[in-house]
C-alpha cells in the first residue's frame, strides 16, 4: 500500500525520515517558502534526527525534547563560540514547524505547543548616522558604468529598503516613467516599493552607459570589459563587498551592509512620522512583530508627546 494512504483516520506512514522530506516539500510547494529557508530546514532536523535517533514520531517525547535542547545549548560553533540561544531556537522552529505538519496529517507525536521557545535578549540595531549615509551615498562620484553602477545601487537601496537579494534579482526592464514597482520577496510575498527622484536619476544615468544586452539590472563590469558574456547578474555577496568598499572610502569605521541601508530606510519613515504598520508593509514584513525592532525609534516622538501633555494641570 502507498505511504500516506489512510485507514480509520490514522496514516501508516511512520518512518520519520520520509516525513521530514515531505515536509521540506510541502514548505516549497505549498508555502512557497525559498529554498534557502528549505535547506535550513533539512538541515535543523538532519541535527535532530542525528542527536535524537528517533525512527518515527511517536518517538518525538517531551523528554527527547529536552535532552536535545540541553545538548544544542552545550555545542560549540566552529569558532568554539557556545551556538546562540537565537540560533539554537532556530533548530527549535525548524522541529515545531515539523510536528505542526505531523498533526497536520494526523500523525501521532508530541503536540507543537510543547516546543517553547529560549528567551534571547532584544535585538539591537546597528546603525548608521544620516551623515554617515550621506557620505556613503555621495562615495560613488565617477563618470564610468562601475561608479554609475554603484551610484544607482545605493540610491536604490535607500529609497527602496530592499533585500540584499531583491536587489540582486531586478530586472534591466524596470519602468523609470513610474514612482514604483512591484518586488517578490520572502515567501514569494509581493509589494510595492517607491522610487525617490535620485534614486530614478541614478538608475536611468547607468543604464544610459550600458552598452551590454544583459537582462540583469546589476551585473558585473569587469565581465563586460573582458568581453566576457557569460553570466553577468551580480551575487548578493558581490554587492556586500561594493558596499563595503564604499563605506571605508567614505570614512564611516563601523560595518555597513545591504542590511544597514535597509534599516536607515525604515529609522528614517520613522524618524518622519511613519507609522509602524505602514513600515511594516514597505519592508515585506509578514509579522509585526518583526518591525518592532524599531520602536525605539520612535522614543524621541514619546518624550515630546510626555513632555507636552503630562502632568499639565500641576500646579
Amino acid at each position: 500500500m502507498p505511504q500516506g494512504v489512510a485507514i480509520s483516520h490514522h496514516f501508516i506512514i511512520v518512518d520519520i525520515a520520509t516525513l521530514i522530506q515531505e515536509f521540506l516539500e510541502h514548505l516549497e510547494i505549498e508555502k512557497g517558502r525559498s529554498i534557502k529557508t528549505i535547506e535550513n530546514y533539512g538541515r535543523y532536523l538532519a541535527r535532530f534526527l542525528s542527536y535524537s535517533k528517533t525512527k518515527k514520531p511517536s518517538d518525538i517525547t517531551d523528554e527527547v525534547v529536552r535532552s536535545y535542547r540541553l545538548w544544542l545549548n552545550r555545542q560549540n560553533t566552529g569558532a568554539g563560540d557556545p551556538i546562540k540561544k537565537r540560533t539554537q531556537n532556530y533548530y527549535l522552529i525548524a522541529l515545531r514547524s515539523f510536528l505542526k505538519y505531523l498533526a497536520f496529517r494526523g500523525v501521532e507525536s508530541l503536540s507543537p505547543e510543547r516546543i517553547e521557545l529560549a528567551k534571547v535578549a532584544e535585538r539591537t540595531l546597528d546603525l548608521i548616522s544620516a551623515d554617515e549615509l550621506a557620505c556613503l551615498l555621495a562615495s560613488p562620484d565617477g563618470s564610468d558604468i562601475k561608479s554609475l553602477r554603484d551610484k544607482a545601487m545605493l540610491e536604490l537601496l535607500f529609497s527602496t529598503g530592499l533585500r540584499v537579494s531583491e536587489l540582486c534579482s531586478l530586472p534591466r526592464d524596470i519602468n523609470l516613467g513610474k514612482d514604483e514597482f512591484s518586488i517578490r520577496g520572502k515567501g514569494e510575498k509581493v509589494r510595492v516599493v517607491f522610487l525617490s527622484e535620485s534614486a530614478k536619476h541614478a538608475v536611468k544615468a547607468y543604464l544610459d552607459e550600458r552598452v551590454d544586452m544583459d537582462d540583469a539590472l546589476f551585473i558585473r563590469t569587469d565581465k563586460i570589459e573582458q568581453g566576457d558574456n557569460s553570466t553577468l547578474r551580480l551575487t548578493t555577496r558581490s554587492v556586500e563587498r561594493i558596499i563595503k568598499r564604499h563605506a571605508i572610502k567614505a570614512g564611516i569605521s563601523k560595518k555597513v551592509t545591504p542590511h544597514i541601508i535597509r534599516h536607515s530606510f525604515a529609522t528614517d519613515l520613522l524618524e518622519n512620522g511613519a507609522d509602524l504598520r505602514s513600515v511594516q508593509a514597505l519592508l515585506g514584513h509578514s509579522s509585526i512583530t518583526t518591525t518592532q525592532i524599531y520602536t525605539h525609534i520612535t522614543d524621541k516622538q514619546l518624550r515630546e508627546v510626555h513632555k507636552a501633555f503630562h502632568g499639565r494641570k500641576r500646579k
